[in-house]
């Protein structure tokens, strides 16, 4: 289960501490200009090593197209792309061998395939978002001649939240500090949390909020094509990924249906809806409103403090990780969250234009 998608397709392949990652993107429509500026760009914001609050493994995540571009446009076969890995330090495994870290996918994947590669995880590190990253860049620059734009911030870390609307906040801002947090007081706090994690061997989680503007009314299916569904699956596919909800998400549980409906009135002949509460996202069909949602992370499973587990016969001992990991995942998922939402949005735009290839 290596691939993600309907109409575009996406696949990756490749290990942490493997040559290369790598992915195959099939379905991707033609004569898009592919700017390979932009596709750097967004693989600067999730690369390791950017910043004192992230990993220190030092990657350069170049992109390497292999085939599906020709002089700067897409030519609607399988882009193929390879990022080679050049700063992997294996050694610092080799403790990890024969044991299980608390948390992580160690235990459930040697369970299941009976062998698992314990260099950095192997195929279960979140090494394997960078490909994810690549593809959805090529997404967005499809999306963007549609009029569509995803735009994903840091909205907590811990116990320190954002408590306003994202309408309120200037996401022009978000890049502007290491958390990708649109409010400079706030991020201040963060970072200085996150420092202190990391001071400790410890780690900490937060959330991720997600905006596409832009996106127009009729996305998605009723029943089990659902766009809140496909983004949903999306995001949980995402490492240390825990939740999602979109709109009210789970405050909506707690509320009347008299607070929560989006009441329709006529705007200069358009139909509109007065509040938003929904998400953008109605009977799982997008409604022309903002798509908002967000996504909770977990704290990182490796801590650079002792721990106790077991051995794989069982053995009740103690672990002490070594190696460069990040202390919060956040801030470097937000490009990541960014991608995936992107390479949903673009497989139901697809989706719908060939359904109405047959509608009267």
């Amino acid at each position: 289960m290596n691939s993600f998608g309907q109409l575009l397709r996406f696949t990756s392949f490749g290990e942490s501490h493997g040559t290369a990652i790598g992915g195959v993107l099939d379905g991707f429509p033609s004569g898009v200009h592919i700017d390979e500026g932009f596709v750097k760009s967004e693989m600067r914001r999730r690369r390791p090593g950017q910043s004192a609050i992230t990993t220190q493994r030092n990657e350069q995540d170049e992109v390497h197209f292999l085939s599906g571009i020709f002089e700067g446009r897409s030519t609607g076969a399988p882009i193929a792309f390879v990022i080679v890995n050049s700063n992997n330090r294996s050694a610092d495994y080799d403790n990890m061998r024969d044991l299980f870290r608390p948390s992580h996918a160690d235990f459930v994947y040697e369970t299941k395939y009976g062998i698992r590669d314990h260099r950095g995880g192997g195929r279960s590190s979140a090494r394997e978002t960078a490909v994810r990253v690549c593809a959805g860049a090529l997404a967005k620059l499809a999306l963007k001649q549609l009029g569509i734009t995803v735009d994903a911030y840091t909205s907590q870390v811990g116990a320190l939240a954002l408590d306003k609307d994202y309408r309120l906040y200037d996401l022009a801002q978000t890049e502007s500090n290491a958390v990708r947090c649109p409010d400079g007081a706030m991020a201040v706090e963060m970072e200085n949390l996150i420092k202190e994690t990391k001071r400790k061997g410890d780690t900490v989680g937060g959330v991720v909020t997600c905006v596409a503007k832009g996106v127009p009314a009729g996305l998605g299916e009723p029943l089990y094509g659902k766009l809140s569904a496909s983004l949903a699956a999306a995001m949980l596919s995402i490492n240390a990924v825990k939740g999602f909800e979109y709109g009210n998400g789970f405050d909506a549980a707690s509320g009347f249906g008299s607070q929560q409906n989006d009441i329709f009135y006529s705007n200069c002949g358009r139909i509109a809806t007065q509040t938003n509460n929904s998400g953008g996202i109605q009977g799982g069909i997008s409604n022309g409103n903002d798509i908002y949602f967000r996504v909770a992370f977990k704290p990182v499973a490796t801590l650079l403090m002792e721990q106790p587990t077991v051995t794989r016969d069982g053995t009740e001992t103690t672990l002490l990780a070594k190696g460069r990991h990040d202390p919060c995942v956040v801030p470097r998922a937000v490009p990541v969250v960014e991608a995936m939402a992107a390479l949903v949005l673009l497989d139901h735009c697809m989706l719908d234009r060939a359904g109405k290839v047959f509608r009267v």
